[in-house]
C-alpha cells in the first residue's frame, strides 16, 4: 500500500538532531551555516559543509529554512548540466519553507519576521537560510507542516503555469500527462480535476497510474508495458488530446504527435527522454494537424513574470490546500544530511511524488 509521506532512517533523524544543535547555534553566532555543497558528478560527490550565511540584496528576505525538496534540475546541475542563473546560489535547491528572519532593504510587501512561509527559488534551498526576493513568498497553507509545504512552490507552480498560462487549458479539454507519478504529474492531475479538464497520465508502474486515478485521473496507460498512442486515441475516440505536458522529449516524441488532436498544444518542460528526434514526417503531421509546440522553463523566468504566476497561483490555487481539495505528495522525507541518499532515490524513478528534506526539527524550533 502506498504512503503519502514516509520517514527513512528514524533514528538517523533523532541522531541529526542531537549531534547538530549545538553546531546549528555556534555556526548561526559565527555567520555560517550548513548547507549542501558538490563536485560535478554522481550523488556521492554530494557532502554538507559550512558556507557563509546569505547577505540580502535590494529585496530579498531571510528565510530560516526548516524544510526543502529536491527536483530533477538539482540532479543536472550535480552533474555539471544545468547551472544556476548568472549572480544567483550555486548551492542546490529550487524551493524552501521556514520562518521569515530578517528583512532586506527595499521590502515593501506584508510579509514580516515570524512569517511562515514557502518560497520559490533560483537556487540555495538545501541550506539552513536562504534569501528569498519578497514577491517570490507565498504563504504555508493554514494547519499544514513545514514538510508538507516543501512538497508544493517548485512542481505546484510549474504545473499551475504548464497548465494555465503556457497551455491555456480550457475545461473538459483532455490532458495528457507524462511522468503521471512525479511531483509535478500529481499535481498537474490535481489542477486538472479541480477546474474541469479530463487527465490522462503515462507512468512506468501500475502503482503510479492507480495513485493518479485515485488523485483525478481519468485514465492512465504504463509506457513500460506498451506503447501508449493507440491507447490515447482509444480513449479519445479517434480525435487525441487537446493538451500535452512532456518532460519527457525524443524518445516519445512520434507517440505524441500521433496522440495529439488537431489544433491541440504541446508542452516541452523537460528532456529526459532524449534532445533529439527519430526521422520521420514529423514536420508534415504539425503542419496537417496545426499543432502548437511550445518549450517552457522556469528557473530562468524574470522576477516579474514568476511574481505574476505567483500571485494568480496563491488566488486560484492555494486556498484548495486549506480546504484540503489540494494535497502536496510526498514520497519520502530525509533529513538534510541524507542528501546523497536522496539523489540516489531520485533518480531510481521508483518515486511519487516528491522527496523533501527536513533541514529542522520542527516542534523544538517552534516552540
Amino acid at each position: 500500500m502506498f504512503h503519502f509521506s514516509r520517514f527513512r532512517n528514524t533514528s538517523a533523524l533523532l541522531y541529526l538532531h542531537i549531534t547538530t544543535t549545538v553546531f546549528r547555534c555556534v555556526s548561526t553566532m559565527s555567520g555560517t551555516m550548513r548547507a549542501v555543497n558538490f563536485e560535478p558528478g554522481g550523488p556521492e560527490n554530494l557532502r554538507i559543509g559550512s558556507v557563509p550565511v546569505p547577505k540580502l540584496r535590494e529585496k530579498e528576505v531571510l528565510l530560516k529554512v526548516y524544510a526543502t525538496a529536491i527536483n530533477r534540475a538539482d540532479t543536472l546541475q550535480r552533474k555539471g548540466l544545468y547551472p544556476p542563473p548568472p549572480g544567483e546560489s550555486d548551492i542546490l535547491g529550487l524551493e524552501a519553507v521556514g520562518i521569515v528572519e530578517k528583512l532586506g532593504s527595499g521590502c515593501v510587501k506584508t510579509w514580516k519576521i515570524g512569517d511562515r512561509v514557502m518560497a520559490l527559488l533560483p537556487g540555495g534551498g538545501n541550506a539552513e537560510f536562504v534569501a528569498s526576493r519578497e514577491e517570490l513568498l507565498m504563504p504555508v497553507p493554514d494547519n499544514m507542516e513545514f514538510n508538507q509545504a516543501a512538497a508544493i512552490p517548485e512542481v505546484w507552480l510549474t504545473a499551475f503555469q504548464l497548465l494555465f498560462l503556457v497551455g491555456k487549458v480550457k475545461k473538459n479539454d483532455t490532458v495528457l500527462i507524462h511522468a503521471g507519478g512525479s511531483g509535478v504529474g500529481t499535481a498537474a492531475v490535481q489542477l486538472c480535476r479541480q477546474f474541469g479538464a479530463r487527465a490522462i497520465v503515462v507512468a512506468g508502474s501500475q502503482e503510479k497510474i492507480d495513485f493518479a486515478k485515485s488523485l483525478g485521473a481519468e485514465e492512465g496507460f504504463n509506457y513500460k508495458e506498451s506503447m501508449f498512442e493507440p491507447k490515447v486515441l482509444k480513449h479519445t475516440d479517434g480525435k487525441g488530446v487537446d493538451l500535452i505536458l512532456d518532460c519527457v522529449g525524443g524518445s516519445f516524441f512520434s507517440q505524441n504527435i500521433n496522440s495529439i488532436a488537431t489544433e491541440g498544444t504541446w508542452v516541452v518542460y523537460g528532456l529526459m527522454g532524449g534532445r533529439t528526434i527519430d526521422t520521420g514526417d514529423h514536420l508534415g503531421k504539425i503542419l496537417q494537424k496545426r499543432i502548437t509546440i511550445v518549450g517552457s522553463t522556469l528557473r530562468a523566468r524574470s522576477i516579474q513574470y514568476k511574481e505574476s504566476l505567483i500571485a494568480e497561483f496563491t488566488q486560484q490555487a492555494l486556498p484548495h490546500f486549506s480546504s484540503g481539495e489540494f494535497r502536496p505528495i510526498i514520497d519520502t522525507t530525509l533529513p538534510l544530511d541524507s542528501i546523497q541518499e536522496a539523489h540516489t532515490l531520485m533518480e531510481s524513478n521508483k518515486t511519487t511524488g516528491k522527496i523533501v528534506l527536513q533541514v529542522r526539527d520542527q516542534v523544538k524550533d517552534e516552540l
